[in-house]
Order: C-alpha cells, then sequence, then structure tokens
C-alpha cells in the first residue's frame, strides 16, 4: 500500500489473494508482541490474533521474513497517524506477498479494538482486500477509519450512516460496500508511546516521489522482532 490509500479517503467518505492460514491455537492463547527499534527509540506492539487472526498471520510472517528492517516512517501526519513499513531509505517500495482479505469488521464483532490512539491497523488502496505490508500507527482517535457493523436482516430493515438512512437495502449491498469496511485494528502499542509521539511530531514536507508528510529526518526502522 502507498500513501494514494489516504489520499484518496475524501472522495471516498463523501461520495459514500491468497488467504494466510489460520494462527495456531497456541499463538491463539498467548499475549504475542513485537518490538520495532527505530531512530527515533523504541516501542513495543500486542497483537490480537484471537480477533484478527490472518492480519496477524500476516504481519508476523513480514516480521519474521525481515520485511520491515530498514525501512521508513514515509507518511506522519501529527493530527492523524505515522504510517511505514513499505519504503526503504531511498525510497524503494519493497516488493510484499499477495493481499491479505480484510477482517476489520469479524474482529469488532469478537469485541476488537477501533480505530483509537496507539492502535496498529494495516494501510491499503481503497480496495478493502489490498493490505499487505504497511501498517500505520493512529495518534488520535480515528472514529471515521472503522468498519461499519452491518444490522441483521435481508433486506436490512434500517441502515442509518453519515446522518442519511436506508431503508429495505439488500444485505450485499452493505456487505460488500468499499466504503464501509473502515481499517482493520490488529494491536496496540504497549510500551514506548512517547516514540510514537516523537515520530508524530517530527517536521515533514516532500520526500523521493511524494509532496508532503515525509519527515524531514528520516525515521529508520532498525528492526522489528517478535519479542513475546
Amino acid at each position: 500500500m502507498n500513501r494514494r490509500s489516504f489520499n484518496m479517503l475524501a472522495p471516498v467518505l463523501g461520495a459514500l489473494l491468497a488467504i494466510f492460514s489460520i494462527v495456531s491455537p497456541a499463538w491463539a492463547q498467548a499475549a504475542l508482541q513485537v518490538k520495532f527499534a527505530t531512530s527515533a527509540g523504541d516501542f513495543v506492539v500486542e497483537l490480537y490474533p484471537d480477533k484478527a487472526p490472518k492480519t496477524v498471520e500476516n504481519f508476523l510472517q513480514y516480521v519474521k521474513d525481515k520485511h520491515y528492517d530498514g525501512t521508513i516512517f514515509h507518511r506522519v501526519i501529527e493530527s492523524f497517524m505515522v504510517q511505514g513499513g513499505g519504503f526503504d531509505a531511498k525510497f524503494s517500495e519493497k516488493k510484499g506477498r499477495a493481499p491479505v482479505m480484510h477482517e476489520g469488521r469479524e474482529a469488532l464483532e469478537k469485541g476488537g479494538a477501533r480505530n483509537v490512539v496507539g492502535t496498529l491497523a494495516m494501510a491499503r488502496t481503497n480496495d478493502p482486500h489490498s493490505a499487505t505490508a504497511q501498517f500505520f500507527i493512529n495518534v488520535k482517535d480515528n472514529a471515521f477509519l472503522d468498519p461499519t457493523l452491518i444490522p441483521p436482516g435481508d433486506p436490512v430493515p434500517k441502515f442509518e450512516y453519515q446522518g442519511k438512512v436506508y431503508e429495505n437495502t439488500p444485505r450485499a449491498n452493505l456487505v460488500n460496500a468499499p466504503q464501509l469496511f473502515g481499517y482493520t485494528v490488529f494491536g496496540k502499542v504497549i510500551s514506548g508511546m512517547d516514540v510514537v509521539n516523537k515520530i508524530k511530531a517530527t517536521p515533514t514536507g516532500a520526500g523521493g516521489p511524494f509532496p508532503t508528510d515525509v519527515p524531514k529526518t528520516p525515521i529508520l526502522i532498525n528492526s522489528a522482532t517478535l519479542v513475546k
């Protein structure tokens, strides 16, 4: 995923494939933690394999493959999020594997987290099922990024979205509407949030192929390792 994902949020909101194996039972029961050692300091994220198993499995494979080592945070918006995991220090995009199926709505139905401060989510293009390696950390509560839960029924008797009420809508129309998928939260920063706040506050400008939001002093991910 590249910067297009968030650049295209405005028109989407205005207008209103490989599947990875399920995380093993042992992993589902244990707390999984990944440590990011960056040029701005270290932070640790805890993952939610019980809520978003495909997404966590996908993310952990990139960690095991050392994909994130040597990548940068290439998009930083202080009032929004910090995004990385896809480009090296020379702004060359790293090749990813096949996309992971979106499971944000299923995660929420299992009591998963929303896009609030400190949560970790997968970045993607406008295609809900396009997430590969890039991720972002929310640095404010971004409710508009949350998946929309669909009420029961087919047709759905009543559905409210962005101040409008829709009645007797075929369920498939809502389930498959791209603007209702949101972004899959699959973890949260549990230590080192001060480092994330340092990253979000770094001065930004143009860099490589990107006209804005690139840290003027590169924020490098030296390593991402499974620690628990």
